[in-house]
């Protein structure tokens, strides 16, 4: 009964800084209306969002500065109505939110607004926290190489429906991975998950647990080499979570993605192409108290 309460009151929240992303908001206020001291409503909000009250804000308020970015309004008007003081005020938190400039990201990303957040459906997909919008990435052709696993998935119609399953002899412990580091040598660190067949196949679903395969290395026997063609991908982030949530964040993540992201994009999955889910050091729950990894799902546009 607590629960239902405070997700409530937190998605009256939500909604009221929906209404109000241009306006300056007061946290304090936020707590009065909703009934809340203001140390226990900044805990309370950060349990059920996976962000701080302010951090949230910000986030949301760049989401739509990106809208408005993309359909040609200048940076500087941008900054000035979301609250931002100067140009490069802007641009940096940007920049710290997004990964990257304005002027490089406005060709990656969605083209509608930020979708309405539910918290009573990201709770009970237990995704740890809220889903931001993804980044929509072109990328081109590129070889992996790695070994197949054969997985059990029970009543699920599609690979894209469930993530991995880490509990495989070899992923658990690490001995894949390294195996494929010693024997491939990548240049770049990061761990391919990639789904080999469209449909299940008597319930079980071919991954490929694979790295960056280098042009000109030799590939041992055992492993199997994959082209992924070139292709256009929403690149999702799993939110930030202690290592004994992560993979229920990932199987929440991609839940979000299918009955949420999808029916209200203007986006269909892209079948030509992979989906994967991508793991690199941010994973690493001995470098980083919470983590996360991405998972791209290859789109087109609906016709």
């Amino acid at each position: 009964m607590i629960l239902i309460q405070q997700l409530h009151l937190i998605q009256q929240v939500i909604d009221y800084i929906e209404e109000h992303i241009k306006d300056e908001i007061d946290p304090e206020n936020l707590a009065r209306m909703v009934g809340y001291s203001p140390y226990h409503f900044y805990r309370v909000f950060q349990k059920h969002t996976g962000y701080s009250l302010m951090d949230y804000v910000v986030k949301r308020r760049l989401q739509y500065a990106l809208h408005e970015l993309i359909n040609g309004k200048k940076v500087i008007e941008i900054a000035m109505d979301y609250g931002f003081e100067t140009h490069s005020g802007f641009t940096k938190a940007f920049k710290k939110c997004f990964g990257s400039p304005p002027s490089l990201y406005k060709v990656h990303c969605p083209k509608s607004l930020p979708q309405r957040l539910d918290l009573n459906s990201i709770h009970q997909k237990s995704t740890g926290g809220i889903v931001m919008q993804p980044m929509i990435v072109k990328r081109p052709s590129f070889t992996v190489a790695g070994k197949t696993f054969s997985i059990n998935m029970g009543n699920v119609s599609y690979t894209r429906d469930a993530p991995a399953i880490w509990d495989q002899e070899g992923l658990a412990d690490g001995s894949i991975e390294r195996s494929l580091y010693k024997s491939l040598s990548p240049k770049k660190h990061g761990e391919y998950c990639i789904n080999l067949s469209p449909l299940a196949v008597g319930d079980k679903f071919i991954y490929l647990f694979a790295v960056d395969l280098n042009k000109d290395t030799s590939i041992p026997d055992g492993l199997t080499s994959l082209q992924i063609p070139t292709a256009t991908y929403a690149v999702f982030r799993t939110p930030l979570v202690e290592v004994e949530k992560f993979a229920s964040a990932i199987k929440g993540t991609w839940n979000y993605i299918v009955e949420d992201w999808f029916p209200q994009s203007s986006y269909e999955v892209d079948e030509e192409a992979y989906d994967f889910e991508y793991y690199d050091e941010h994973c690493h729950h001995w470098d980083y108290e919470r983590i996360y990894m991405e998972i791209h799902i290859p789109i087109k546009e609906r016709v």
